[in-house]
């Protein structure tokens, strides 16, 4: 069957003579775009966003120039879902040199497959500026089936005129700029409108954050470059459209007003024709749909992202405009259609607001391995929060482990299991698996698969091809925050025990969450588990072998007094400095000071310890250690003792009435200084500042402003 046959095909299209050779040069370079409507700077490809189609017939030859023009920075280019050699991969020191500036890289490999594909960059947060195209295989011997009159491209991207470094470290300090900018905010208030106060306070009883269906505002989403683009058609032509997302963190749903999509092929390998009102992509995937263009009129595509935030449309036909329709928004409050999706996806194929069209897909031949062969069972689940941001497989990042060793020619079956309340898209390089389901021997082969909140599902695949090769979450920000493996097949790799009882077997504590990456490759602090497993191994992390660190500041200046945290974030440490001051109602400013390494244990629980400076009368500087824990209803509580024998407890909250304005209230009990307490309001004008008005029991009633760095 294909599947045994890929290695064998590979060394065959390398022997064979005279094979057609395919050039292509790709030159990445910093300009001036405008995707959004602001001139920025972006990174294009032969100077547009997205570049160059890349079209090939299966059995050609891929000679690719990729030249380097940015004058300080390296980048990459890997080629998705196409199965190459494992040097031609493109993921930077891990399978391939990085491209160092004012060089070129050519890459050569067999095209031994047909279908829809991408390339993009695989250097640090570049896909999002801007680096990445489509790629168009067609079969060897006869046009792709079905037969259509015409093919159209659309790839489908998310722009951020923010510096995506920026946007990581806003993700990094859990800012809720994003939810507000996108109208996503939970609050009281909109738990009333909505009918939904129950659920709201269910929710803060249980400790469980606001849903986020996705990361980031985003500025602008696209299809071909542009929010709005004309494809040519005639009418009554069936057109197959091969439909990409190519985005760096937005899943898309896809409608078309000629009628329902006839799905056709998913990630390149085809499928029995089936029809969807609407489709659901995952970032990372391909599909090609079947469309018949009345004989009268415009028709819309339309591409809207999951979380309502807006939408991109490409047009075809003339006339009379026949518009594509949004899904419903979504249920900010009440999370039962979800976990009704995850838990039984046969039925969410239909919602109005669909899960992902597995259940129905079907491969045209089988792809069921034989059942007398051995195979290893691996469970994967997939942990992190929107809280802290930090992103995992079974709650450690690629810097605490690192490396899946597998031998070559081993059958893999692996469980994956989100336990987070987001959607993850999971891209495999270097190899198509068996997505199993309801079809049995006919699973589709896929490359990519979402994992819905709180589901499951279960993968295969062959371990025929050796090389290191990545295994990730394709939400960029989430692969940079830890969420990936190396795959690392060699021949002679020792692999553990063979079994496959329950899935869900003893798995580490899954609160245990992981760290981000340092983007300038700099290595902060001592190596960690997962890089001294890769080098034991003689796996290259490349970039994968840091963490990020990040740093913010919360300013509060009011008249009557001064609040303040700044923040070094690496892993799961925070090295802060805290303050307080006051001058009203007191004859001289008073201050006290926290200087404090804080140890994240997991999301409701931390542990500090530190100094503690101050003015204030008959008390002195000061140790201090501490405990931080969350309690049901969202209440942070601390309990701290110091080196003078004095211990405190204290109780905040802080309570979202509108989505820009926050009631906040702090009490505080010291054995020396006996009771303290305040509370206020904030309300948000822009990301970096906000109004304040507070009282303290201390300083009195006073206001300001709150400025955020």
């Amino acid at each position: 069957m294909k599947r045994f046959l890929i290695p064998l095909a590979m060394l065959a299209a390398l022997l064979q003579a005279p094979a057609k050779v395919m050039e292509y040069d790709l030159h990445i370079a910093e300009t001036q775009v405008a995707p959004a409507g602001k001139s920025v700077t972006g990174l294009t490809l032969n100077g547009s966003i997205p570049g160059p189609t890349l079209r090939f017939t299966e059995g050609d030859w891929a000679r690719i120039r990729v030249h380097n023009d940015l004058p300080h920075h390296s980048t990459s280019t890997h080629w998705h879902g196409l199965l190459v050699p494992n040097a031609q991969d493109g993921v930077p020191e891990v399978t391939t040199p990085s491209i160092q500036p004012g060089t070129t890289h050519t890459f050569e490999f067999p095209i031994i497959q047909s279908g829809t594909y991408w390339y993009h960059s695989h250097t640090h947060l570049q896909e999002q500026q801007g680096l990445y195209g489509a790629i168009v295989i067609q079969p060897k011997n006869a046009p792709p089936s079905p037969r259509a009159d015409r093919e159209q491209v659309l790839l489908m991207s998310d722009w951020t005129n923010e510096d995506p470094h920026e946007v990581y470290r806003s993700l990094a300090r859990a800012t809720e700029w994003y939810s507000l900018k996108k109208g996503t905010t939970q609050s009281l208030y909109g738990a009333w409108k909505a009918g939904a106060l129950p659920d709201f306070f269910a929710r803060e009883r249980t400790r469980m954050k606001p849903m986020d269906l996705s990361d980031i505002a985003y500025d602008a989403f696209l299809i071909n470059g542009q929010p709005n683009t004309t494809l040519s058609g005639n009418p009554g032509e069936t057109i197959r459209l091969r439909l990409i997302n190519g985005s760096s963190a937005t899943y898309f749903y896809l409608t078309s007003s000629t009628g329902p999509l006839t799905l056709v092929a998913a990630d390149g390998k085809p499928v029995k024709p089936v029809k969807v009102e609407r489709l659901l992509m995952a970032i990372g995937e391909t599909y090609d749909a079947l469309i018949t263009l009345p004989a009268t009129g415009t028709y819309q595509i339309r591409a809207t992202a999951q979380d309502g935030s807006g939408h991109a449309t490409a047009t075809l036909g003339s006339g009379p405009l026949h518009p594509a329709t949004d899904p419903p928004l979504p249920e900010l409050y009440r999370m039962d259609h979800m976990l009704e999706a995850a838990l039984d996806e046969g039925p969410g194929v239909h919602f109005p607001r669909p899960t992902a069209p597995y259940p129905i897909l079907e491969s045209p031949t089988p792809t069921a391995f034989p059942k007398n062969r051995p195979i290893r069972g691996i469970a994967l689940h997939l942990t992190g929060d929107m809280e802290r941001y930090l992103w995992s497989f079974n709650g450690k990042t690629m810097t605490e482990e690192s490396v899946v060793p597998i031998k070559k020619g081993e059958l893999l079956r692996i469980e994956l299991i989100n336990d987070t309340m987001m959607h993850h898209p999971i891209h495999l390089h270097g190899f198509f698996f068996r997505l199993v389901n309801q079809h049995g021997t006919r699973s589709p082969l896929k490359h990519t698969v979402d994992l819905p909140p709180m589901g499951r599902h279960t993968i295969e695949f062959e371990a025929n091809t050796a090389g290191d090769w990545m295994f990730h979450c394709h939400l960029l920000y989430h692969m940079m925050a830890g969420m990936g493996r190396v795959f690392s097949v060699k021949d002679d790799q020792a692999i553990p025990a063979s079994t496959m009882p329950d899935m869900a077997m003893d798995m580490p504590d899954m609160k245990d969450m992981p760290a981000m990456h340092h983007h300038s490759g700099i290595s902060l602090g001592p190596k960690k588990a997962g890089v001294k497993q890769a080098e034991a191994l003689g796996v290259n992390l490349g970039e994968h072998a840091h963490d990020m660190p990040a740093l913010w500041a919360n300013v509060s200046l009011q008249s009557h007094l001064s609040e303040g945290l700044i923040n070094y974030r690496q892993l799961r440490d925070d090295y802060q400095i805290m303050w307080e001051a006051g001058w009203q109602n007191t004859d001289t400013t008073e201050y006290e000071t926290d200087a404090t390494w804080e140890r994240w244990l997991g999301p409701d629980f931390r542990a500090f310890v530190g100094a503690r400076f101050t003015n204030i009368e008959d008390a002195n500087h000061r140790a201090i250690a501490g405990l931080r824990y969350r309690l049901p209803g969202m209440f942070w509580s601390t309990a701290l003792i110091d080196s003078e024998g004095d211990a405190r407890l204290s109780l905040t909250k802080t309570l979202q009435l509108t989505s820009r304005l926050a009631a906040f209230g702090k009490v505080d009990y010291d054995t020396g200084s006996q009771w303290e307490w305040s509370a206020g309001a904030e309300y948000v004008l822009t990301k970096s500042l906000s109004l304040v008005g507070q009282y303290s029991s201390d300083y009195g009633l006073g206001g300001g402003v709150n400025l955020r760095f």
